[in-house]
């Protein structure tokens, strides 16, 4: 697995990064049925693997970021995010309940959260899943920022060693 794109939207949903990643090892299949991209587009716009690394490392310093089975990204990127400022809607507990606690598709959260299909017999477009993960946080923010907190709480109740009873 290689990085083929990277996308990354802003609260309101606008595109603020949207990068084609040249290759860093030989690519037997681009796999262009699912992400669009092809030899020809990669080699005509994509931009080297440390450039994007230390351009999204810049961008996503100290902030939350909200995505979709996100520790991928952060591997093939080759870095780690504070545990506290990830928001992965797969791994969200009342998300992963529609799955009988497995981890869903972003395609099965939109269409049962948000009654909207995606990657409907089309490419996976990353800017269109980084705005549906957006949208999906959003709309339970509340419960899952009190979520976080109260779990937060509990964390550093058992790393200073009392019990969160």
């Amino acid at each position: 697995n290689q990085l083929a794109r990277v996308s990354i939207v802003n609260v309101y949903g606008d595109a603020v990064y949207d990068k084609v990643v040249l290759p860093r090892e030989s690519v037997t299949d681009y796999r262009s049925h699912i992400t669009g991209l092809n030899k020809q587009i990669i080699a005509e716009t994509g931009i080297s693997f440390k450039r994007v690394q230390t351009e999204v490392a810049a961008l996503i310093k100290d902030r939350v970021i909200i995505g979709h089975d996100i520790r991928h990204d952060f591997q093939v990127l080759g870095f780690s995010h504070p545990k506290h400022l990830i928001r992965d809607t797969s791994k969200y507990k009342p998300f992963k309940a529609l799955s009988a606690g497995n981890k869903p598709s972003l395609k099965k959260l939109c269409l049962e959260l948000l009654s909207t299909e995606i990657h409907n017999n089309t490419v996976h477009d990353s800017v269109e899943d980084a705005r549906c993960s957006l949208q999906l946080y959003r709309k339970h923010r509340t419960a899952w920022e009190r979520s976080a907190l109260l779990y937060g709480s509990h964390m550093r109740l058992q790393r200073d060693g009392e019990t969160g009873n």
